[in-house]
């Protein structure tokens, strides 16, 4: 990185879904005020930046990445006054505010569509895309992510209109300039609110070649216009608001694609969310068909984009958001069942085993790679997999579209229902347990909108805040806190050791001016002790943080993660 170093270099991000963090109101369901209620808990962390999933009206289709008002406020979730109150009492903890914004697609409810439909002659029509039959048929045959096809048939216009989602969720047309300025001028309205950024949804969809309709996601998937929608977004919006943050969440996004995005010279994107390495794990055809954990092919991942995106441009760090499932029983227990040979992968894990150990090893592993790291709610506790068991208790569209098409192509209920137990977005969506009263850990004085998952009543904030060197909590806070004072830990070239390992996971940071002492991260993602490798061992120096504390002997100890001067 040349010139000075932005400020998102030091910070790290929280990320809070609403409807599952705190239900300040009574009927089940996380909201505003909920939030607001518990904001201590995320400052005393030490983040930075809070970022909001969908706040915005809508009818929840898809949990509110279907907006049908940019401008206001779901009543489930409260009002434009009680963000605003959201907002001031974030800023006074001195953190930011970042909202997630969908703009590839609107709901079918937005004022928008609704006009859209009345005419092939009404402005607002070529605002979304649609195409005329082919022989009595859709277009072609492009597939929603969410299952069946990505057209929906309007009889009013006699058209087809794109949805690369739900139907409930029509895609824009970023070839409207209309459009395109009725969306900045949106966004401008949420910045000058006191807003202090956006994560934006699919965004590497936006720009879609019409003349290549027939060629499936090449036609939708970083196309070239998305880099001049981006560099008009940031002189229309952006632009001389150098404190605020942009994240641009790209399914598909390459290293190379990445790069140019976030090149600071090019004025697109402070930085992206790549979905490689959550990819690693997923089947050919379906995420739902899982492969085993291979600890080599996602240190490898990772390396990469660290290396690639070394000199310009910047890493998102993450292992969990409200899309994929807890960490802990992801990369934790099923590196254990992968070790013990279970099959299929995933079964047979207890997500409880080494639960603060693995989950204090992947924040740490996180945390200590050159990038800006993300904390999702709940992973700061430790929070395991929901352990659903049937599908009466899931409520993810996309999980229950597949559900239905697995079950009905001959698949046994039993082995939906597991793929769904490893897999489903709901593993993220149970409620934060605060303590563990009845009837919802704190959470809320009635029934949740879902259940409260496999992990509480035993794991709550409450008791892993006062667990003492045991607490997830306290060593995150110490990860940030490491962030926050070390410029080898903020902007340090990274380099992986042992690459081939199936355990140990295991890197340098270090300055090229050698200002500060390198650091090496040593990791052992299994539940027997490991004997250091002579090279990475005998340079190891002082301890600077550890998951279990002073180090027993010089082998690592089952799940211990440390951090220490190389040299």
């Amino acid at each position: 990185m040349t010139g000075p170093e932005p400020w998102w270099t030091d910070a790290v991000v929280y990320q809070v879904y609403p409807r599952s963090f705190a239900d300040g109101n009574g009927d089940g369901v996380g909201d505003l005020a909920g939030i607001r209620q518990h904001l201590d808990h995320i400052a005393d962390l030490g983040v930075d930046v809070v970022w909001l999933s969908p706040v915005y009206r809508s009818p929840q289709a898809d949990n509110g990445y279907d907006i049908s008002d940019y401008e206001d406020i779901d009543p489930l979730f409260g009002t434009i006054d009680e963000f605003d109150a959201l907002l001031v009492e974030v800023h006074r903890r001195g953190m930011k505010l970042v909202m997630d914004l969908v703009v590839n697609h609107s709901s079918d409810q937005h004022p928008w569509f609704q006009a859209a439909k009345l005419s092939r002659a009404c402005p607002k029509h070529d605002w979304y895309i649609w195409r005329d039959p082919v022989d009595g048929h859709e277009p072609n045959e492009w597939r929603s992510a969410f299952g069946g096809p990505a057209w929906t048939w309007d009889p009013g216009t006699g058209q087809y209109y794109l949805h690369m989602f739900t139907p409930q969720q029509p895609d824009l047309n970023w070839d409207n300039p209309d459009m395109r300025a009725a969306v900045h001028a949106m966004m401008n309205g949420w910045l000058d609110r006191g807003v202090d950024g956006f994560r934006m949804d699919v965004i590497n969809h936006i720009a879609k070649d019409p003349a290549a309709l027939s060629d499936g996601s090449a036609a939708y998937v970083m196309q070239p216009r998305v880099h001049d929608h981006l560099q008009e977004m940031h002189e229309r919006v952006f632009a001389g608001r150098d404190a605020m943050l942009t994240v641009g969440e790209m399914p598909g996004v390459t290293v190379q694609d990445a790069a140019l995005f976030t090149d600071p010279d090019r004025h697109e994107l402070d930085m992206v969310f790549q979905f490689e390495h959550v990819g690693l794990d997923h089947g050919p055809t379906t995420k739902f068909d899982n492969r085993p954990f291979d600890l080599p092919t996602l240190k490898a991942s990772l390396a990469r984009w660290q290396t690639a995106l070394a000199e310009t441009g910047w890493n998102s760090l993450y292992l969990a958001n409200h899309d994929q499932p807890r960490p802990v029983s992801r990369f934790g227990a099923a590196a254990v069942a992968a070790a013990a040979g279970a099959a299929p992968p995933g079964s047979g894990a207890d997500p409880f085993a080494f639960r603060y150990e693995s989950a204090t090893l992947l924040a740490t592993v996180l945390h200590l790679h050159r990038g800006t790291p993300y904390v999702y709610q709940g992973d700061e506790i430790g929070m395991v997999n929901a352990g659903f068991r049937t599908i009466d208790e899931y409520r993810d569209i996309e999980s229950l579209n597949w559900y239905r098409g697995a079950v009905g192509r001959g698949m046994p209920m039993a082995e939906a229902l597991d793929a769904l137990a490893f897999r489903s977005r709901d593993n993220a969506r149970t409620p934060i347990p605060w303590d563990d009263s009845e009837p919802a850990g704190g959470f809320s004085s009635t029934t949740p909108w879902i259940g409260m998952g496999q992990g509480w009543p035993a794991v709550t904030v409450a008791a892993d805040r006062a667990a003492g060197d045991r607490s997830v909590f306290a060593h995150t806070r110490r990860l940030i806190d490491l962030r926050h004072t070390s410029r080898t830990v903020r902007i340090g070239a990274f380099e992986l050791l042992e690459a081939d390992h199936p355990s140990l996971w295991a890197f340098t940071r270090s300055l090229p001016d050698e200002s500060e002492p390198s650091l090496a991260v040593v990791a052992n993602l299994s539940s027997s002790a490991l004997e250091l490798p002579e090279d990475v061992g005998s340079r190891l120096g002082d301890l600077v943080l550890g998951n279990l504390g002073v180090p027993e002997t010089g082998a690592l100890r089952p799940w211990e993660a440390r951090v220490h001067e190389f040299g």
